[in-house]
């Protein structure tokens, strides 16, 4: 439809009884549309009130999309009935691919954001690109609205490039890529999707969820790059030659990275480490908060994070103090003086560690005579704990604050280091001797 046709097409229609009926019913399906969006965002988080769920969180999200959809939908019924009536639709004509591109638009912005922006701010590399995207399928609108598209396409299937021995258009070339690129971001978002359903099934081991989530991910984008190169025309026997290179390279160079998601899915599908787990490997100890098929993020107490190659989880020695009993014994030691009384003071010490709240009461504290030291009776007093992924120090510095408080109220008496000094030269003590009265003088 060129642009000189539309237009007089619509100076036309201004004098035409029939305009008026265009306006009502293109005003009818943006109002019905919108409030249906509304609607239906609204029963959403009445239906789901007080949850936060990732269903709530997509249905909300994508009734932005809804809008327009249902916008257009409206527009092309109303264009029907009034065909039927002998009415003309050239505003309908030129309003549907408009509303019909928000709506791409918006879908587009949807699914990138569910991929790529699920669990934090949306990035400036994102917002970037959907500008880029909007100007470009604005600019695609107002050519269709010129009527250049058939134009262009003429051109592009005209202009071929050369493939090797082969030659492709560039229209061959731009609908494969659209082709690829569309399924991709279909596999990603249907398996983000899947993840966060998974990952919400309180049924299933996190490490089984975790692994379903992943082998699901990694089968719809296998399928869909399948898919893709099918309809594009690429022979799939051509991926028989790229499979024996990609051996090669992981027998050679890559057997690093191929070890360390081979030990991801292990760790996974064994369950030897969870999400949430009290870890030291190494130099390292911390709380297992990301476990995925390549590394492990390890939180330290002190915020800091590292991360590990799953092959380290696998061929060097873990301490796991959450794998089948979180509790944990702490000790502090002190010195106490000779002339305590322990019969007296160690009852005490022992329902000691019980005033801090997140000593438990079973296993009980208990109290060791250590040794005989020379300053006093060197005393350990050990204690548990069910929740090392709070730190330790906090609680072992309670406990001190308790003892600190009985030498406070003096029912505990701390060893203060013993010296003896003595002189042994006895030539050194008559020059002592000689120099005591000379100073007097």
């Amino acid at each position: 439809m060129p642009l000189s046709n539309l237009l007089t097409d619509l100076l036309d229609d201004l004098h035409d009884p029939g305009m008026m009926w265009q306006g009502v019913a293109m005003a009818l399906s943006i109002a019905v549309g919108w409030c249906g969006a509304r609607l239906i965002r609204a029963a959403s988080l009445r239906g789901k009130a007080g949850e936060a769920d990732t269903v709530t969180m997509g249905v909300l999200n994508f009734a932005h999309v809804l809008s327009p959809l249902l916008i257009v939908a409206l527009l092309a019924l109303a264009k029907l009935v009034l065909v039927k009536f002998h009415i003309s639709t050239n505003v309908l004509k030129v309003a549907m691919p408009i509303f019909g591109s928000l709506a791409v638009i918006r879908a587009a912005f949807y699914m990138l954001r569910r991929v790529f922006a699920r669990h934090g701010p949306v990035g400036a590399t994102i917002l970037t690109f959907e500008k880029i995207f909007a100007l470009l399928m604005w600019l695609a609108v107002a050519m269709y609205i010129a009527g250049l598209w058939p134009l262009i396409f003429e051109v592009l299937d005209d202009t071929y490039v050369p493939l090797g021995r082969n030659k492709a258009s560039l229209a061959a070339i731009l609908q494969g890529a659209v082709s690829v690129v569309v399924l991709l971001m279909l596999a990603l978002w249907a398996g983000a999707a899947l993840e966060e359903r998974l990952m919400g099934v309180q049924g299933l081991h996190s490490s089984l969820r975790a692994v379903m989530a992943r082998m699901s991910r990694a089968v719809l984008i296998v399928v869909a790059v399948l898919l893709s190169l099918s309809a594009v025309g690429i022979d799939l026997t051509v991926l028989s030659v790229f499979g024996g290179a990609l051996g090669v390279g992981l027998g050679l160079g890559m057997q690093k990275i191929a070890s360390n998601y081979v030990s991801g899915f292990v760790i996974l599908l064994e369950r030897s480490l969870t999400i949430g787990d009290m870890i030291s490997v190494d130099k390292y100890y911390g709380k297992v908060t990301h476990i995925n098929t390549r590394y492990t993020v390890l939180q330290g107490l002190d915020g800091v994070e590292t991360v590990l190659p799953n092959e380290m989880l696998i061929s060097g020695a873990v301490q796991n103090q959450s794998l089948s009993n979180p509790s944990v014994q702490l000790t502090t030691s002190f010195v106490l003086a000779y002339d305590s009384k322990l019969e007296e003071l160690l009852p005490l010490l022992e329902k000691l560690p019980l005033k801090v709240a997140r000593v438990l009461e079973q296993p009980a504290p208990g109290v060791a005579l250590k040794k005989f030291s020379n300053d006093g009776y060197e005393i350990e007093l050990g204690f548990w704990i069910n929740d090392p992924h709070n730190g330790r120090g906090g609680v072992i510095s309670d406990v001190n604050k308790q003892v600190y408080a009985m030498v406070q109220q003096g029912q505990l008496k701390l060893a203060y280091p013993a010296r003896d000094t003595r002189l042994i030269d006895a030539h050194i003590a008559n020059i002592l001797s000689d120099i005591a009265p000379a100073a007097h003088k």
